[in-house]
């Protein structure tokens, strides 16, 4: 398997592959593969990696820069992560996020957030950090990872691209 950069040939794939892992969620409101175009179109994903498997995309994961109101600059957010349903529990989720946040530290980031399972992304090290907020989420599923010992105090805010629906 390869973890790679998206390249412009890649985006149906990924757009189909994101519909097909959310489609049966629950807690989705299957808007992601428009989140993913809204941050595309926005140049607003600082990065987009893909899992290809024997010429296949079969993952995609997503992280763009995020705001938060006590003005720390270098922290992105992770979403979506998507992985095609008929290959789950095969690790290609875990090699996209632990890809993806190697290359945030390498770009110098400071630490990463995400509206997710804790009990899944815990394993890389998100925990809840109370001094950081993100409004009308529930904590508990708001999760960060500092890159550092300093951890911002504040308000957490998504790129625009995340209130994609169509």
């Amino acid at each position: 398997m390869l973890i790679r950069q998206e390249r412009p040939e890649d985006i149906e794939a990924i757009s189909e592959v994101t519909i097909a892992a959310f489609k049966t969620l629950p807690i989705s409101q299957h808007t992601e593969q428009f989140i993913i175009k809204a941050l595309r179109a926005a140049g607003a994903l600082t990065l987009s990696l893909v899992a290809e498997l024997d010429g296949r995309i079969v993952g995609h994961i997503a992280f763009s820069a995020i705001a938060i109101s006590d003005g720390s600059a270098g922290w992105y957010g992770l979403g979506p992560v998507s992985v095609s349903p008929d290959l789950h529990r095969r690790g290609i989720g875990t090699a996209l996020i632990k890809g993806g946040l190697s290359r945030l530290r390498a770009l110098g980031a400071k630490g990463c957030a995400l509206v997710g399972d804790p009990d899944y992304y815990r394993r890389f090290g998100f925990r809840n950090c109370p001094q950081m907020i993100h409004e009308g989420i529930p904590q508990e599923v708001f999760l960060t990872l500092p890159f550092a010992e300093e951890i911002p105090e504040g308000i957490v805010e998504f790129h625009p691209g995340f209130k994609a629906d169509g």
